[in-house]
């Protein structure tokens, strides 16, 4: 059985939330990866990011969050997966794909503070902080997670 879980979205200088787009959006990025990627990936998304406007703290964060959730599918979920960085209006989003045996129920839940000293059980929780939305979709072929960040808005001058 598939369960699906969609945080509610946090609201921001952008408004609301964008739904993931259609498969003919233009991708920022699109590649599989596995154990010996993770750093490469890192780099790859921190470059298009930068090179669509997102940086500083909000950049670090994502790369963060989105760094975790492809830790997660190194450590939980078989060694590799696939990430998709794209545009959907005002925000961008990031999809991380396995084919794991998906993410056990108890876990599907919006994640609490973890314990000082708990090993692990930090990735989801921290993509719930530093991302303005997270989607997952999970069952026995895989998971899916999604995360968004908006992008900042642009002044012109006056």
């Amino acid at each position: 059985m598939s369960q699906s879980v969609r945080s509610a979205p946090k609201s921001g200088p952008n408004g609301g939330a964008a739904s993931p787009p259609s498969v003919d959006a233009p991708h920022l990025l699109d590649r599989s990866f596995g154990s010996d990627e993770i750093a490469v990936l890192r780099h790859e998304v921190t470059s298009r990011l930068t090179g669509i406007g997102l940086t500083g703290d909000r950049q670090q964060g994502f790369v963060l969050a989105v760094n975790e959730v492809i830790t997660n599918v190194v450590l939980h979920a078989g060694g590799h997966g696939r990430v998709v960085l794209w545009l959907a209006g005002s925000s961008v989003w990031c999809t991380v794909t396995d084919s794991g045996p998906g993410i056990p129920a108890s876990f599907l839940r919006s994640p609490e503070v973890p314990e000082a000293f708990e090993v692990g059980g930090r990735g989801i929780w921290l993509a719930h902080q530093l991302c303005d939305e997270v989607t997952m979709a999970t069952g026995p072929i895989g998971t899916t997670i999604g995360l968004r960040i908006a992008l900042p808005r642009r002044t012109s001058p006056a």
